[in-house]
């Protein structure tokens, strides 16, 4: 099969699309055409060399992919068919014409929505949906506020935070504010502007929000606390900023009983994936399948033109998610 293959992985990789040996489904197990799949910061990570897939992951970039089940492994429920439309997380492989994917997945594509939009979900709303309620477990009377508030993650958390009922802030450029507005987003911050901790305080009438989510890690962390009411949680996804603190008073972490939590999702076991699929589809599967949320794309790109796609990630462009359209199907 075709695939996009990371030649020289470092500072100098490039992407080519070559021949790859096709996989096969094992037991409970099934075989995805892909049609599109999606870029995330992983990708970008891996191809320079600092984010090697799990043990027996594939090696080709991609966490994610909306396809049609071509053929089936043993030992599979019968809840998927052959020729269903079907789009799932991946721990790698979604530079692909084909990927084997864990039947319990698997999510089925609401008709209204094509392969490229379909293809924009897995990731960032599973993501999302782990931070905000499995780790940071948001109630629909609290407020919250997202970190790169146009990312592919933060467009899908707020729309997940506004339909329960919370209040969402964001940071994000000045550029970004809009289409954080209209999906729902309180307010937005410049964080090249104005320090967040402050305008936070006087949003927040000096209580500050319930929970935050952030990707930037060290430069972030005293405001992060700063910003935060008593019993808030902290859940820290990525460090693009510094993974080093220099200096932490444990103190003001008493005094707001705050929690700190981290995490990261593709290392994840395939149980727990499986899990968070089933309860992210339980809780707004209806509300995606009627349009109540819907996936944020920046831009669809022909998979030959994955460069200018990745080009575009690094420079922090994107508002949404950046697809990649593998088949003519898209």
């Amino acid at each position: 099969m075709k695939a996009i293959v990371v030649s020289a992985p470092g500072p100098e990789s490039e992407l080519e699309i070559q021949d790859v040996p096709q996989p096969k489904p094992g037991p409970g197990h099934v075989l995805v055409r892909i049609v599109a799949t999606a870029l995330n910061r992983a990708d970008l990570l891996q191809r320079a060399g600092h984010y090697p897939p799990p043990p027996g992951a594939s090696e080709i970039l991609g966490l994610e992919m909306a396809g049609v089940i071509e053929s089936r492994g043993p030992d599979c429920s019968g809840t998927f068919a052959t020729g269903d439309r079907v789009m799932a997380l991946l721990p790698g492989g979604g530079y692909a014409a084909y990927a084997v994917v864990p039947e319990a997945l698997l999510m089925r594509i609401p008709e209204r929505l094509s392969f490229t939009e379909a293809a924009a979900i897995p990731e960032v709303f599973l993501t999302a949906f782990q931070a905000v309620y499995w780790l940071g477990e948001l109630k629909s009377d609290e407020t919250v506020l997202l970190h790169a508030g146009g990312s592919g993650v933060s467009t899908a958390a707020i729309q997940l935070a506004v339909h329960q009922g919370s209040a969402v802030f964001v940071t994000a450029s000045e550029a970004k504010h809009n289409a954080c507005k209209a999906l729902g987003a309180a307010a937005a911050i410049d964080y090249k502007t104005a320090a967040f901790e402050d305008v936070i305080s006087e949003l927040t009438d000096k209580r500050g929000v319930d929970l935050i989510v952030d990707y930037i890690g060290a430069p972030y962390f005293a405001a992060n606390i700063a910003s935060l009411a008593t019993d808030g949680r902290l859940v820290v996804l990525a460090m693009m900023g510094g993974s080093k603190v220099s200096a932490v008073n444990l103190m003001q972490l008493f005094r707001k009983r705050i929690h700190v939590k981290t995490s990261t999702l593709r290392s994840r076991s395939a149980p727990y994936k499986a899990a968070l699929t089933a309860a992210f589809v339980e809780k707004f599967g209806d509300a995606l399948i009627a349009g109540d949320i819907n996936p944020v794309i920046d831009g669809v790109y022909n998979w030959q033109d994955a460069e200018a796609a990745h080009a575009r990630m690094r420079g922090n462009l994107n508002t949404g998610k950046i697809v990649l359209s593998v088949s003519e199907s898209a």
